[in-house]
Protein backbone atom coordinates (compact mmCIF):
# COMPACT_ATOMS: atom_id res chain seq x y z
CA UNK A 1 0.00 0.00 0.00
CA UNK A 2 1.47 3.25 -1.08
CA UNK A 3 2.60 5.32 2.24
CA UNK A 4 4.21 8.71 3.07
CA UNK A 5 7.04 8.69 5.29
CA UNK A 6 5.38 9.24 9.05
CA UNK A 7 7.85 12.12 9.58
CA UNK A 8 7.18 14.05 5.73
CA UNK A 9 3.55 12.96 6.49
CA UNK A 10 3.80 14.78 9.64
CA UNK A 11 5.06 18.11 8.34
CA UNK A 12 3.10 18.15 5.60
CA UNK A 13 -0.26 17.89 7.44
CA UNK A 14 0.84 20.24 10.33
CA UNK A 15 2.05 23.22 7.16
CA UNK A 16 -1.15 22.47 5.51
CA UNK A 17 -3.32 23.20 8.72
CA UNK A 18 -5.08 19.98 8.25
CA UNK A 19 -3.91 18.64 11.97
CA UNK A 20 -2.41 19.55 15.40
CA UNK A 21 1.16 18.27 16.36
CA UNK A 22 -0.40 16.66 19.31
CA UNK A 23 -3.11 14.95 17.31
CA UNK A 24 -0.71 13.37 14.93
CA UNK A 25 1.25 12.16 17.57
CA UNK A 26 -1.40 10.36 19.33
CA UNK A 27 -2.75 9.06 16.35
CA UNK A 28 0.96 7.73 15.49
CA UNK A 29 1.03 6.48 18.66
CA UNK A 30 -2.59 4.42 18.32
CA UNK A 31 -1.21 3.58 14.87
CA UNK A 32 1.99 1.42 16.02
CA UNK A 33 0.10 -0.44 18.50
CA UNK A 34 -2.95 -1.28 15.73
CA UNK A 35 0.32 -2.61 13.36
CA UNK A 36 -1.16 0.23 10.56
CA UNK A 37 -0.40 3.32 8.93
CA UNK A 38 -0.88 6.03 10.75
CA UNK A 39 -2.83 7.99 7.98
CA UNK A 40 -5.70 5.16 8.72
CA UNK A 41 -6.33 6.04 12.32
CA UNK A 42 -6.21 9.96 11.23
CA UNK A 43 -8.88 9.33 8.69
CA UNK A 44 -11.08 6.82 11.07
CA UNK A 45 -10.96 9.28 13.62
CA UNK A 46 -11.82 11.70 10.94
CA UNK A 47 -9.20 14.44 11.66
CA UNK A 48 -8.88 14.07 7.82
CA UNK A 49 -10.19 12.76 4.62
CA UNK A 50 -9.18 10.10 2.56
CA UNK A 51 -9.40 12.14 -0.31
CA UNK A 52 -6.99 14.70 1.36
CA UNK A 53 -4.96 11.97 2.39
CA UNK A 54 -4.64 10.59 -1.27
CA UNK A 55 -4.26 14.11 -2.73
CA UNK A 56 -1.04 14.99 -0.23
CA UNK A 57 -0.34 10.92 -1.73
CA UNK A 58 -0.23 12.40 -5.68
CA UNK A 59 1.84 15.49 -4.41
CA UNK A 60 4.31 13.38 -2.65
CA UNK A 61 5.44 11.42 -5.53
CA UNK A 62 4.61 13.73 -8.24
CA UNK A 63 1.88 11.76 -10.16
CA UNK A 64 -1.68 12.42 -11.11
CA UNK A 65 -5.00 11.74 -9.85
CA UNK A 66 -7.76 10.55 -11.55
CA UNK A 67 -11.98 9.99 -10.75
CA UNK A 68 -13.17 6.98 -12.53
CA UNK A 69 -16.86 6.91 -10.55
CA UNK A 70 -19.37 8.50 -12.73
CA UNK A 71 -17.09 8.15 -16.39
CA UNK A 72 -18.47 5.84 -18.92
CA UNK A 73 -15.46 3.74 -19.48
CA UNK A 74 -15.13 1.37 -22.75
CA UNK A 75 -15.52 -2.11 -21.82
CA UNK A 76 -13.21 -3.40 -24.63
CA UNK A 77 -10.35 -0.90 -23.01
CA UNK A 78 -11.02 -2.38 -19.22
CA UNK A 79 -11.24 -5.75 -20.25
CA UNK A 80 -7.93 -5.74 -22.30
CA UNK A 81 -6.36 -6.50 -18.64
CA UNK A 82 -8.55 -9.94 -16.98
CA UNK A 83 -10.44 -9.37 -13.63
CA UNK A 84 -7.90 -11.70 -11.59
CA UNK A 85 -5.04 -9.48 -12.84
CA UNK A 86 -6.70 -6.41 -12.46
CA UNK A 87 -8.04 -6.85 -8.93
CA UNK A 88 -4.68 -9.12 -7.73
CA UNK A 89 -2.34 -5.77 -9.04
CA UNK A 90 -5.24 -3.22 -8.05
CA UNK A 91 -5.48 -1.50 -11.44
CA UNK A 92 -7.73 -0.68 -14.08
CA UNK A 93 -7.19 0.19 -17.61
CA UNK A 94 -9.50 3.28 -18.59
CA UNK A 95 -8.29 5.02 -21.66
CA UNK A 96 -6.60 4.02 -24.87
CA UNK A 97 -4.67 7.47 -26.44
CA UNK A 98 -4.02 7.96 -30.10
CA UNK A 99 -0.31 7.71 -29.42
CA UNK A 100 -0.90 3.86 -28.39
CA UNK A 101 -0.23 4.56 -24.45
CA UNK A 102 -2.83 3.59 -21.99
CA UNK A 103 -4.38 5.58 -19.13
CA UNK A 104 -4.17 3.33 -16.03
CA UNK A 105 -5.80 4.04 -12.65
CA UNK A 106 -3.68 2.19 -9.70
CA UNK A 107 -3.30 2.09 -6.08
CA UNK A 108 0.26 2.00 -6.21
CA UNK A 109 1.08 4.24 -9.22
CA UNK A 110 4.64 4.13 -8.57
CA UNK A 111 5.13 0.05 -8.53
CA UNK A 112 7.34 -0.42 -11.16
CA UNK A 113 7.06 -4.03 -11.44
CA UNK A 114 3.31 -3.69 -11.79
CA UNK A 115 3.70 -0.57 -14.48
CA UNK A 116 6.21 -3.22 -16.68
CA UNK A 117 3.64 -5.98 -15.82
CA UNK A 118 1.24 -3.95 -17.89
CA UNK A 119 3.62 -2.29 -20.80
CA UNK A 120 4.20 -6.05 -21.81
CA UNK A 121 0.82 -7.05 -21.28
CA UNK A 122 -0.43 -4.25 -22.99
CA UNK A 123 2.01 -3.54 -25.47
CA UNK A 124 2.39 0.03 -25.06
CA UNK A 125 3.42 2.88 -22.63
CA UNK A 126 1.80 3.39 -19.53
CA UNK A 127 0.35 6.38 -18.08
CA UNK A 128 -0.23 5.56 -14.21
CA UNK A 129 -3.00 7.24 -12.16
CA UNK A 130 -3.53 7.34 -8.78
CA UNK A 131 -7.38 6.89 -7.60
CA UNK A 132 -9.71 6.36 -4.76
CA UNK A 133 -10.46 2.60 -3.28
CA UNK A 134 -13.56 3.75 -4.58
CA UNK A 135 -12.74 4.72 -7.88
CA UNK A 136 -11.26 1.14 -8.17
CA UNK A 137 -14.46 -0.57 -6.98
CA UNK A 138 -16.13 1.22 -9.31
CA UNK A 139 -14.02 0.56 -12.18
CA UNK A 140 -13.97 -3.71 -11.34
CA UNK A 141 -18.39 -3.18 -11.86
CA UNK A 142 -17.41 -2.99 -15.47
CA UNK A 143 -16.13 -6.61 -15.37
CA UNK A 144 -19.41 -7.37 -13.56
CA UNK A 145 -21.15 -6.14 -16.11
CA UNK A 146 -19.38 -8.41 -18.65
CA UNK A 147 -20.41 -11.43 -15.94
CA UNK A 148 -24.19 -10.05 -15.78
CA UNK A 149 -24.44 -10.34 -19.59
CA UNK A 150 -22.98 -13.92 -19.43
CA UNK A 151 -24.50 -15.24 -15.94
CA UNK A 152 -28.07 -16.77 -16.78
CA UNK A 153 -25.93 -18.56 -20.01
CA UNK A 154 -23.48 -19.85 -17.49
CA UNK A 155 -26.11 -21.27 -14.89
CA UNK A 156 -27.97 -22.34 -17.63
CA UNK A 157 -24.99 -24.32 -19.64
CA UNK A 158 -24.12 -25.88 -15.81
CA UNK A 159 -27.48 -26.93 -14.94
CA UNK A 160 -27.78 -28.94 -18.01
CA UNK A 161 -24.56 -30.32 -17.55
CA UNK A 162 -25.76 -31.09 -13.76
CA UNK A 163 -28.62 -32.68 -15.33
CA UNK A 164 -27.01 -34.82 -17.28
CA UNK A 165 -25.31 -36.48 -13.91
CA UNK A 166 -26.65 -40.20 -13.10
CA UNK A 167 -26.45 -42.08 -10.57
CA UNK A 168 -24.57 -39.80 -8.08
CA UNK A 169 -26.29 -38.59 -4.89
CA UNK A 170 -25.82 -34.91 -3.68
CA UNK A 171 -22.91 -35.89 -1.83
CA UNK A 172 -20.80 -36.85 -4.95
CA UNK A 173 -22.57 -34.28 -7.03
CA UNK A 174 -21.04 -31.31 -4.93
CA UNK A 175 -18.14 -32.25 -6.33
CA UNK A 176 -19.33 -32.01 -10.06
CA UNK A 177 -17.80 -29.13 -12.08
CA UNK A 178 -20.96 -28.18 -13.08
CA UNK A 179 -22.57 -27.72 -9.47
CA UNK A 180 -19.00 -25.63 -8.75
CA UNK A 181 -19.33 -23.92 -11.17
CA UNK A 182 -23.07 -22.34 -10.62
CA UNK A 183 -22.23 -21.79 -6.55
CA UNK A 184 -18.78 -20.34 -7.58
CA UNK A 185 -20.90 -17.80 -10.68
CA UNK A 186 -24.02 -17.59 -8.20
CA UNK A 187 -21.37 -15.54 -5.06
CA UNK A 188 -19.04 -13.97 -7.87
CA UNK A 189 -22.22 -12.27 -9.37
CA UNK A 190 -23.16 -11.15 -6.12
CA UNK A 191 -20.45 -9.93 -4.85
CA UNK A 192 -20.07 -7.60 -8.23
CA UNK A 193 -23.53 -6.83 -8.20
CA UNK A 194 -22.84 -5.92 -4.48
CA UNK A 195 -24.87 -7.71 -2.87
CA UNK A 196 -25.38 -8.05 0.82
CA UNK A 197 -26.96 -11.34 1.40
CA UNK A 198 -27.77 -14.47 -1.54
CA UNK A 199 -31.20 -16.27 -0.80
CA UNK A 200 -31.54 -19.29 -2.80
CA UNK A 201 -34.87 -21.03 -1.87
CA UNK A 202 -36.65 -23.92 -2.28
CA UNK A 203 -39.93 -23.86 -4.14
CA UNK A 204 -42.32 -26.49 -5.57
CA UNK A 205 -41.56 -26.98 -9.21
CA UNK A 206 -38.04 -24.89 -8.93
CA UNK A 207 -35.15 -22.79 -6.78
CA UNK A 208 -35.46 -19.44 -6.86
CA UNK A 209 -32.05 -17.20 -6.22
CA UNK A 210 -32.69 -13.71 -5.13
CA UNK A 211 -29.50 -11.33 -3.73
CA UNK A 212 -30.63 -8.13 -1.38
CA UNK A 213 -28.79 -5.41 -3.00
CA UNK A 214 -29.03 -1.78 -0.97
CA UNK A 215 -31.94 -3.47 1.49
CA UNK A 216 -33.72 -4.51 -1.58
CA UNK A 217 -34.25 -8.33 -2.82
CA UNK A 218 -34.22 -8.76 -6.39
CA UNK A 219 -34.86 -12.05 -8.74
CA UNK A 220 -31.58 -13.18 -10.33
CA UNK A 221 -32.33 -16.32 -11.60
CA UNK A 222 -34.13 -19.61 -11.59
CA UNK A 223 -32.75 -23.46 -11.18
CA UNK A 224 -35.02 -26.62 -11.74
CA UNK A 225 -35.55 -28.35 -8.61
CA UNK A 226 -33.52 -31.55 -9.00
CA UNK A 227 -30.31 -29.56 -9.05
CA UNK A 228 -31.20 -28.02 -5.42
CA UNK A 229 -29.62 -30.81 -3.37
CA UNK A 230 -26.82 -30.67 -5.44
CA UNK A 231 -26.46 -27.02 -4.71
CA UNK A 232 -27.20 -26.80 -0.83
CA UNK A 233 -24.20 -30.05 -0.40
CA UNK A 234 -21.96 -28.32 -2.41
CA UNK A 235 -22.38 -25.25 -0.01
CA UNK A 236 -22.83 -27.56 3.14
CA UNK A 237 -19.19 -28.59 2.21
CA UNK A 238 -17.32 -25.61 1.77
CA UNK A 239 -19.24 -23.88 5.44
CA UNK A 240 -17.96 -27.29 7.14
CA UNK A 241 -21.31 -28.58 7.91
CA UNK A 242 -23.15 -32.16 7.92
CA UNK A 243 -23.81 -32.91 4.74
CA UNK A 244 -26.64 -35.71 5.32
CA UNK A 245 -28.18 -33.35 8.01
CA UNK A 246 -31.61 -32.22 6.13
CA UNK A 247 -33.97 -31.63 9.17
CA UNK A 248 -32.59 -29.16 11.62
CA UNK A 249 -30.96 -25.61 10.98
CA UNK A 250 -27.54 -25.24 10.50
CA UNK A 251 -24.79 -22.01 10.54
CA UNK A 252 -21.16 -22.43 8.93
CA UNK A 253 -18.82 -19.98 6.98
CA UNK A 254 -16.14 -19.81 4.41
CA UNK A 255 -13.98 -17.69 2.84
CA UNK A 256 -14.30 -16.55 -1.06
CA UNK A 257 -11.35 -14.89 -2.91
CA UNK A 258 -11.96 -12.58 -5.86
CA UNK A 259 -8.57 -11.75 -6.87
CA UNK A 260 -6.51 -10.28 -4.24
CA UNK A 261 -9.50 -9.15 -2.29
CA UNK A 262 -11.22 -11.83 -0.05
CA UNK A 263 -14.68 -12.24 1.68
CA UNK A 264 -16.24 -13.87 4.43
CA UNK A 265 -19.49 -15.49 3.58
CA UNK A 266 -21.56 -16.48 6.43
CA UNK A 267 -23.85 -19.66 5.70
CA UNK A 268 -27.72 -19.95 7.65
CA UNK A 269 -29.76 -23.31 6.19
CA UNK A 270 -33.24 -23.78 7.28
CA UNK A 271 -35.33 -26.91 6.16
CA UNK A 272 -38.58 -25.66 4.66
CA UNK A 273 -41.75 -27.56 3.44
CA UNK A 274 -39.96 -28.35 -0.19
CA UNK A 275 -36.21 -28.44 0.63
CA UNK A 276 -33.37 -26.42 2.71
CA UNK A 277 -33.48 -22.46 1.94
CA UNK A 278 -29.89 -21.03 2.00
CA UNK A 279 -29.04 -17.56 3.19
CA UNK A 280 -25.60 -16.47 2.89
CA UNK A 281 -24.46 -12.95 4.19
CA UNK A 282 -21.72 -11.46 2.15
CA UNK A 283 -18.76 -9.88 4.88
CA UNK A 284 -15.77 -8.05 3.65
CA UNK A 285 -12.99 -10.00 5.00
CA UNK A 286 -10.83 -6.57 5.15
CA UNK A 287 -13.41 -4.04 5.81
CA UNK A 288 -12.35 -1.46 8.28
CA UNK A 289 -15.40 -0.25 10.44
CA UNK A 290 -16.71 3.10 9.03
CA UNK A 291 -16.47 6.20 11.28
CA UNK A 292 -20.01 7.04 12.67
CA UNK A 293 -19.70 10.30 9.79
CA UNK A 294 -19.38 7.46 6.79
CA UNK A 295 -22.53 5.83 8.66
CA UNK A 296 -24.67 9.05 8.01
CA UNK A 297 -24.63 10.47 11.38
CA UNK A 298 -24.42 14.08 10.85
CA UNK A 299 -22.35 16.51 13.79
CA UNK A 300 -24.93 16.78 16.19
CA UNK A 301 -25.61 13.20 16.57
CA UNK A 302 -21.93 11.98 16.44
CA UNK A 303 -21.29 14.59 19.22
CA UNK A 304 -24.10 13.33 21.27
CA UNK A 305 -22.93 9.74 20.59
CA UNK A 306 -19.05 10.37 21.12
CA UNK A 307 -19.42 12.15 24.40
CA UNK A 308 -21.63 9.53 26.23
CA UNK A 309 -19.06 6.86 24.64
CA UNK A 310 -16.41 8.63 26.72
CA UNK A 311 -18.18 7.73 30.39
CA UNK A 312 -16.16 4.66 31.91
CA UNK A 313 -19.55 3.27 33.34
CA UNK A 314 -23.13 3.19 31.91
CA UNK A 315 -24.91 1.50 29.50
CA UNK A 316 -25.14 2.69 25.54
CA UNK A 317 -27.63 0.82 23.39
CA UNK A 318 -28.32 0.79 19.61
CA UNK A 319 -32.21 -0.17 18.95
CA UNK A 320 -33.70 -1.28 15.69
CA UNK A 321 -35.23 -4.06 13.86
CA UNK A 322 -33.04 -7.20 12.29
CA UNK A 323 -30.95 -5.60 9.43
CA UNK A 324 -30.74 -2.02 10.34
CA UNK A 325 -26.73 -2.09 11.23
CA UNK A 326 -26.77 -1.88 14.61
CA UNK A 327 -23.78 -3.97 14.77
CA UNK A 328 -22.22 -2.33 12.59
CA UNK A 329 -22.67 0.94 14.46
CA UNK A 330 -21.27 -0.70 17.72
CA UNK A 331 -18.01 -1.64 15.57
CA UNK A 332 -17.59 1.82 14.71
CA UNK A 333 -17.89 3.03 18.50
CA UNK A 334 -15.26 -0.14 19.25
CA UNK A 335 -12.98 1.12 16.65
CA UNK A 336 -13.16 4.67 18.59
CA UNK A 337 -12.36 3.15 21.50
CA UNK A 338 -10.09 0.73 20.94
CA UNK A 339 -6.69 2.28 22.17
CA UNK A 340 -3.98 1.06 24.49
CA UNK A 341 -5.42 1.44 27.74
CA UNK A 342 -8.34 -0.12 27.49
CA UNK A 343 -9.55 -3.44 27.95
CA UNK A 344 -12.38 -4.16 25.59
CA UNK A 345 -14.25 -7.61 25.33
CA UNK A 346 -17.07 -9.04 23.18
CA UNK A 347 -19.43 -11.57 23.37
CA UNK A 348 -21.03 -11.63 19.70
CA UNK A 349 -23.80 -13.86 17.53
CA UNK A 350 -21.81 -13.97 14.87
CA UNK A 351 -18.60 -12.01 15.01
CA UNK A 352 -18.97 -10.21 11.77
CA UNK A 353 -15.54 -8.08 11.90
CA UNK A 354 -12.12 -9.18 13.31
CA UNK A 355 -11.05 -6.06 15.40
CA UNK A 356 -7.39 -6.05 16.37
CA UNK A 357 -6.43 -6.00 19.95
CA UNK A 358 -10.24 -6.42 20.84
CA UNK A 359 -11.43 -9.79 22.69
CA UNK A 360 -13.83 -11.19 21.02
CA UNK A 361 -15.61 -14.47 22.13
CA UNK A 362 -18.33 -16.53 19.59
CA UNK A 363 -21.89 -17.18 21.20
CA UNK A 364 -21.86 -21.56 21.00
CA UNK A 365 -24.78 -23.22 22.64
CA UNK A 366 -23.27 -25.93 21.85
CA UNK A 367 -20.05 -25.71 23.74
CA UNK A 368 -22.37 -23.97 26.69
CA UNK A 369 -21.47 -20.20 25.44
CA UNK A 370 -24.68 -17.63 25.42
CA UNK A 371 -24.98 -14.66 26.11
CA UNK A 372 -25.60 -14.78 29.33
CA UNK A 373 -22.60 -17.34 30.27
CA UNK A 374 -20.52 -15.49 28.04
CA UNK A 375 -21.17 -12.47 29.78
CA UNK A 376 -21.18 -13.89 33.28
CA UNK A 377 -16.93 -15.13 32.35
CA UNK A 378 -16.45 -11.71 30.47
CA UNK A 379 -16.81 -9.64 33.76
CA UNK A 380 -14.11 -11.88 35.76
CA UNK A 381 -11.66 -10.61 32.33
CA UNK A 382 -11.08 -6.96 34.47
CA UNK A 383 -12.76 -5.42 30.90
CA UNK A 384 -13.14 -1.70 30.58
CA UNK A 385 -15.73 -2.00 27.78
CA UNK A 386 -18.13 -5.10 27.09
CA UNK A 387 -20.20 -5.45 23.86
CA UNK A 388 -22.76 -7.74 24.43
CA UNK A 389 -24.45 -8.57 21.07
CA UNK A 390 -28.14 -8.41 21.75
CA UNK A 391 -30.36 -8.46 24.89
CA UNK A 392 -32.51 -10.66 24.15
CA UNK A 393 -33.34 -12.51 27.90
CA UNK A 394 -33.82 -11.38 31.27
CA UNK A 395 -30.35 -13.19 32.53
CA UNK A 396 -28.47 -11.46 29.86
CA UNK A 397 -30.41 -8.25 31.21
CA UNK A 398 -29.54 -8.76 34.39
CA UNK A 399 -25.40 -9.56 34.06
CA UNK A 400 -25.47 -6.52 31.36
CA UNK A 401 -26.86 -3.86 33.84
CA UNK A 402 -25.11 -5.42 36.77
CA UNK A 403 -21.69 -4.48 34.77
CA UNK A 404 -22.79 -1.08 33.90
CA UNK A 405 -23.11 -0.08 37.41
CA UNK A 406 -19.80 -2.06 38.49
CA UNK A 407 -17.56 0.70 36.18
CA UNK A 408 -17.84 -0.93 32.99
CA UNK A 409 -19.16 0.57 29.97
CA UNK A 410 -21.71 -1.79 28.20
CA UNK A 411 -22.48 -1.51 24.75
CA UNK A 412 -25.44 -3.70 23.10
CA UNK A 413 -28.17 -4.14 20.68
CA UNK A 414 -32.22 -4.01 21.35
CA UNK A 415 -35.30 -4.91 19.18
CA UNK A 416 -37.49 -1.86 19.69
CA UNK A 417 -39.09 0.53 17.16
CA UNK A 418 -37.88 4.03 18.47
CA UNK A 419 -35.08 5.15 20.94
CA UNK A 420 -37.49 5.57 23.70
CA UNK A 421 -39.14 2.44 23.87
CA UNK A 422 -35.86 1.14 25.16
CA UNK A 423 -37.19 1.63 28.07
CA UNK A 424 -39.98 -0.06 28.51
CA UNK A 425 -38.48 -3.38 26.60
CA UNK A 426 -35.88 -3.05 29.49
CA UNK A 427 -38.33 -2.87 31.93
CA UNK A 428 -40.05 -6.42 29.90
CA UNK A 429 -36.88 -7.87 30.24
CA UNK A 430 -37.25 -7.46 34.03
CA UNK A 431 -34.81 -4.60 34.78
CA UNK A 432 -36.03 -2.53 37.74
CA UNK A 433 -36.93 1.15 36.77
CA UNK A 434 -34.19 2.60 39.23
CA UNK A 435 -31.42 0.45 37.72
CA UNK A 436 -32.59 1.29 33.94
CA UNK A 437 -32.41 4.72 35.50
CA UNK A 438 -28.91 4.40 36.78
CA UNK A 439 -27.21 2.70 33.85
CA UNK A 440 -28.63 4.03 30.93
CA UNK A 441 -26.21 6.92 29.47
CA UNK A 442 -27.54 6.89 25.92
CA UNK A 443 -30.36 5.04 23.25
CA UNK A 444 -29.93 5.32 19.89
CA UNK A 445 -32.28 4.10 17.35
CA UNK A 446 -31.97 3.36 13.53
CA UNK A 447 -33.04 2.00 10.43
CA UNK A 448 -30.98 1.92 6.36
CA UNK A 449 -32.18 3.90 3.42
CA UNK A 450 -30.52 3.69 0.13
CA UNK A 451 -28.43 6.72 -0.88
CA UNK A 452 -28.89 8.65 -4.36
CA UNK A 453 -26.57 7.63 -6.51
CA UNK A 454 -24.07 10.70 -6.53
CA UNK A 455 -23.04 10.08 -10.36
CA UNK A 456 -26.93 10.98 -11.51
CA UNK A 457 -28.35 12.79 -8.69
CA UNK A 458 -30.54 15.46 -9.74
CA UNK A 459 -32.60 17.96 -8.24
CA UNK A 460 -36.55 18.64 -8.63
CA UNK A 461 -39.38 20.80 -7.22
CA UNK A 462 -42.26 19.02 -7.05
CA UNK A 463 -45.63 19.92 -8.66
CA UNK A 464 -48.63 20.66 -6.09
CA UNK A 465 -50.33 17.26 -7.25
CA UNK A 466 -46.75 15.38 -5.91
CA UNK A 467 -46.60 17.76 -2.75
CA UNK A 468 -50.27 17.27 -2.05
CA UNK A 469 -49.44 13.19 -2.36
CA UNK A 470 -46.36 13.06 -0.17
CA UNK A 471 -48.32 15.09 2.38
CA UNK A 472 -50.86 13.07 2.43
CA UNK A 473 -48.51 10.38 3.02
CA UNK A 474 -46.75 12.22 5.86
CA UNK A 475 -50.39 12.91 7.67
CA UNK A 476 -51.10 8.68 7.08
CA UNK A 477 -47.75 8.55 9.64
CA UNK A 478 -49.63 10.17 12.11
CA UNK A 479 -46.26 11.72 13.38
CA UNK A 480 -46.07 13.42 17.23
CA UNK A 481 -44.58 16.57 14.59
CA UNK A 482 -45.58 19.10 12.10
CA UNK A 483 -43.85 18.05 9.09
CA UNK A 484 -43.87 19.91 5.60
CA UNK A 485 -42.93 18.50 1.92
CA UNK A 486 -39.41 20.26 1.22
CA UNK A 487 -39.70 22.30 -1.34
CA UNK A 488 -36.40 21.19 -3.42
CA UNK A 489 -35.89 17.30 -3.59
CA UNK A 490 -33.29 15.18 -4.66
CA UNK A 491 -33.30 11.76 -6.76
CA UNK A 492 -31.72 9.50 -9.03
CA UNK A 493 -32.35 9.62 -12.81
CA UNK A 494 -30.64 6.02 -12.94
CA UNK A 495 -27.12 5.18 -14.95
CA UNK A 496 -24.87 2.06 -15.07
CA UNK A 497 -23.28 2.81 -11.86
CA UNK A 498 -26.37 2.27 -9.87
CA UNK A 499 -27.99 -0.08 -12.53
CA UNK A 500 -30.57 2.40 -13.29
CA UNK A 501 -31.61 2.40 -9.88
CA UNK A 502 -30.89 5.72 -8.80
CA UNK A 503 -29.80 4.57 -5.35
CA UNK A 504 -26.23 3.41 -4.58
CA UNK A 505 -25.45 1.98 -1.13
CA UNK A 506 -26.88 3.11 2.03
CA UNK A 507 -26.46 5.04 5.38
CA UNK A 508 -28.64 5.26 8.52
CA UNK A 509 -31.44 7.40 9.90
CA UNK A 510 -30.71 7.92 13.65
CA UNK A 511 -32.82 8.96 16.72
CA UNK A 512 -31.03 9.41 19.72
CA UNK A 513 -32.17 9.70 23.51
CA UNK A 514 -29.26 11.17 25.93
CA UNK A 515 -30.60 10.59 28.87
CA UNK A 516 -30.45 13.52 31.01
CA UNK A 517 -31.20 13.75 34.59
CA UNK A 518 -34.61 14.92 33.89
CA UNK A 519 -34.95 11.93 32.04
CA UNK A 520 -33.54 9.47 34.71
CA UNK A 521 -36.32 10.61 36.97
CA UNK A 522 -39.33 9.65 34.90
CA UNK A 523 -37.74 6.78 33.85
CA UNK A 524 -37.89 5.74 37.87
CA UNK A 525 -41.33 7.15 38.55
CA UNK A 526 -43.51 4.51 39.72
CA UNK A 527 -46.28 4.73 37.13
CA UNK A 528 -43.96 5.04 33.83
CA UNK A 529 -45.40 6.49 30.95
CA UNK A 530 -43.32 6.25 27.80
CA UNK A 531 -45.57 9.45 26.35
CA UNK A 532 -44.04 11.47 29.31
CA UNK A 533 -40.65 10.60 28.32
CA UNK A 534 -41.57 10.83 24.74
CA UNK A 535 -42.47 14.98 25.58
CA UNK A 536 -39.60 14.97 27.47
CA UNK A 537 -36.76 14.42 24.88
CA UNK A 538 -38.57 16.34 22.77
CA UNK A 539 -38.13 19.35 24.87
CA UNK A 540 -34.27 18.69 25.55
CA UNK A 541 -34.09 18.42 21.36
CA UNK A 542 -34.00 14.73 20.58
CA UNK A 543 -34.40 14.87 16.67
CA UNK A 544 -36.73 12.17 15.61
CA UNK A 545 -35.84 9.33 13.65
CA UNK A 546 -38.16 10.95 10.82
CA UNK A 547 -36.61 14.02 11.54
CA UNK A 548 -33.33 12.91 10.56
CA UNK A 549 -34.05 11.22 8.01
CA UNK A 550 -35.74 14.78 6.41
CA UNK A 551 -32.61 16.47 7.20
CA UNK A 552 -30.78 13.65 4.46
CA UNK A 553 -33.64 14.57 2.09
CA UNK A 554 -33.14 18.48 2.23
CA UNK A 555 -29.09 17.48 1.54
CA UNK A 556 -29.24 15.40 -1.46
CA UNK A 557 -28.50 12.12 0.76
CA UNK A 558 -31.76 10.10 -0.23
CA UNK A 559 -35.29 10.75 -1.00
CA UNK A 560 -38.34 11.40 0.59
CA UNK A 561 -39.92 7.94 -1.02
CA UNK A 562 -36.87 5.97 0.70
CA UNK A 563 -37.83 7.82 4.32
CA UNK A 564 -41.55 6.75 4.00
CA UNK A 565 -41.01 3.33 3.31
CA UNK A 566 -38.52 2.66 5.85
CA UNK A 567 -40.51 4.60 8.63
CA UNK A 568 -43.44 2.10 7.72
CA UNK A 569 -41.36 -0.79 7.67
Amino acid sequence: MLSIPQEKLKEMLIEGGAVTADVFDAAEKESGRMGGDVSDVLIARNAITQKYYFDLLAKFFAVERATLVGRALPQDVVQLISEDIARGKRVIVFGKNADGSFDVAMENPVDLEAIEYLKRSLKGSVNPYLVLPEDMNYGFTFYGRRSADSFKKIIEDNIAASLRIKNEGADEAAEEVPIVAIVDTVVSYAISSRASDIHIEALEAEVLVRYRVDGILHEIARIPSPVHPAIAARIKLLAGLKLDEHNKPQDGRFRYKTGADAVDIRVGIMPTFYGEKIVMRILSATARPQSLEELGMLDDHAAVFKENSKKTYGMLLVSGPTGSGKTTTLYSLMNLLNRSDVNIVTIEDPIEYDMKYVNQTQVNPAQGITFATGLREIVRQDPNIVMVGEIRDEETADIAVQAALTGHLVLSTLHTNDAPSAVPRLFDLKVLPFLAAAVLNVVLAQRLVRKICLTCITSYKPDEKLAASIQEQLTSLKLKEDVKVPKLLFKGQGCPTCNNTGYKGRIGIFEMLAVSEDIRRIIATQGFSLDILYEEARKEGMVTMFQDGLRKVERGMTTIEEILRVIRE
